[in-house]
């Protein structure tokens, strides 16, 4: 489970104008017609070709567990590009992202200030280059400790050094434990 990765496209899912189809039957019949084939959905799934056709035509409506899940998370990576992609880019290029988290942070600064970690809960407004550069870096397939470096730098810019109002020595933000993330456009 990709902590980061996941809470992105949470985000980015608030932005849909319609509800994803929900039954098995018509999760399975909006694949079809996105990989243009049954065979390709059986592929994608790792199902038979004939046990997706059984759900095109409501044969089978209850869904192992496992495929449930398949189903839901590839019909939602599909679902709505145009509005995800506008999404995205109005994030990145004008109303940026809000940062919920909780986590242990921490910074390396000189010798006398309280550099100490602690948990701390957060809600910060990040700059429409931190959304961009946490979306570029996803869609390249970063890490979950990439994308969890890109927000620590952004917190340090942000948060601890206000802009570049204070904390101008700090030299590293550590972001680590952490307990909840959420990210809303």
């Amino acid at each position: 489970m990709s902590l980061f990765g996941d809470g992105l496209d949470a985000a980015v899912q608030k932005a849909f104008t319609r509800p994803a189809p929900k039954s098995a039957g018509a999760q399975m019949r909006y694949l079809v017609r996105q990989l243009k084939g049954t065979k390709a959905v059986a592929q994608l799934l790792r199902v038979s070709q004939r046990t997706v056709e059984r759900y095109v035509k409501d044969q089978i409506k209850k869904p192992r567990p496992d495929l449930a899940a398949r189903l839901e998370r590839e019909v939602r990576q599909r679902w709505q590009p145009q509005i995800r992609a506008r999404a995205r880019q109005k994030a990145a290029s004008t109303d940026g992202i809000v940062i919920d988290t909780r986590a242990r942070m921490g910074y390396t600064a000189p010798i006398g200030s309280t550099d100490q970690d602690r948990v701390r809960h957060l809600t910060v407004a990040l700059p429409p280059r931190y959304a961009a550069r946490l979306f570029e870096a996803q869609e390249a397939g970063a890490s979950d400790t990439q994308l969890q470096a890109i927000t620590a730098e952004a917190l340090k810019e942000v948060y601890f050094q206000d802009g570049g109002r204070r904390a101008g020595s700090l030299e590293e933000v550590r972001f680590t434990d952490v307990e909840h993330i959420e990210f809303d456009l």
